[in-house]
């Protein structure tokens, strides 16, 4: 099955604290562009809080590596998340730009790679 991943490797003195402003933001774009947004507020407040206590901590956060079309994935080597599928590549095209806008009006400093280090689970 071929693997397909886009990257936003965090640059220069950027860190994790520095997602806080947006990473609600992406998480529920990104939820519902993969139709995985629960149907309980509750439950999506859960999703968030744990990740927001992660990077206001400046920690890496859990993102959403739940079985599903699409993942949102922070490796434990690197300060990056990516987005990543098993199914066709074109599918995270749309949402890489669009998280690509949220960091960019942040301010976050950012580099985008595709399809690099594909053999992580």
């Amino acid at each position: 099955m071929k693997v397909s991943s886009i990257h936003f490797v965090l640059k220069g003195k950027t860190d994790y604290k520095d997602l806080v402003p947006v990473f609600p933001d992406i998480l529920k774009m990104f939820l519902e562009s993969i139709d995985q947004m629960p149907e309980e507020e509750e439950l999506l407040q859960m999703l968030i809080e744990l990740n927001m206590t992660d990077l206001e901590l400046n920690r890496k956060p859990e993102g959403y590596n739940r079985k599903g079309k699409i993942r949102l994935v922070f490796p434990m080597d690197s300060k990056e998340f990516y987005l990543k599928t098993y199914s066709k590549s074109s599918e995270l095209k749309p949402i890489a730009d669009k998280i690509s806008e949220m960091l960019t009006a942040a301010g976050i400093k950012y580099e985008i790679k595709e399809n690099d280090r594909v053999d992580y689970d």
